[in-house]
């Protein structure tokens, strides 16, 4: 039995496969992640009923085993049906988990098209689909570097 929190086989493989530099993709339960990952994109159906699992609780598994350099998001539309005037809420929530973790905070909001691109390149190695309903819940974490022991 593992010892981590994050005890998901597939996740893991496509984790141990990944290095620095990589992407991986949290998305929300609108995303199309069949049609908007990477080639090498390992792609986990975590969405088991509308809010169950949050792209919340995906991140803060996956800050438990890889380190996290970068963090970007997909900005919200500022006009038509899914606008939004500030930021999404969700959003407090990533920055929370990140500073839990001792990530950067920094979130760095991609208009949509160049986020659909960002999380459709070659470097993206795992894409998990979460059962969030809240809108603007995608985020593609750079994985950072294993610091060698003191």
């Amino acid at each position: 039995m593992l010892t981590t929190t994050l005890i998901h086989p597939g996740v893991l493989a496509a984790l141990a496969g990944a290095g620095h530099g990589s992407l991986v993709l949290v998305c929300d339960a609108n995303y199309p992640a069949t049609t908007r990952r990477g080639p090498n994109a390992e792609l986990v159906h975590l969405n088991l009923r509308p809010g169950l699992v949050s792209a919340v609780d995906i991140l803060e598994c996956l800050l438990t085993v890889v380190p996290v350099e970068q963090s970007l998001v997909m900005a919200p539309l500022r006009q038509g049906p899914y606008a939004l005037e500030g930021e999404p809420p969700i959003w407090a929530e990533f920055r929370t988990a990140l500073s839990a973790a001792g990530a950067p905070v920094d979130l760095l909001p991609l208009e949509r098209h160049a986020f659909y691109d960002a999380a459709s390149c070659a470097d993206v190695a795992l894409a998990i689909v979460s059962g969030d309903a809240r809108i603007y819940g995608n985020l593609l974490l750079r994985v950072g570097v294993v610091q060698p022991p003191t």
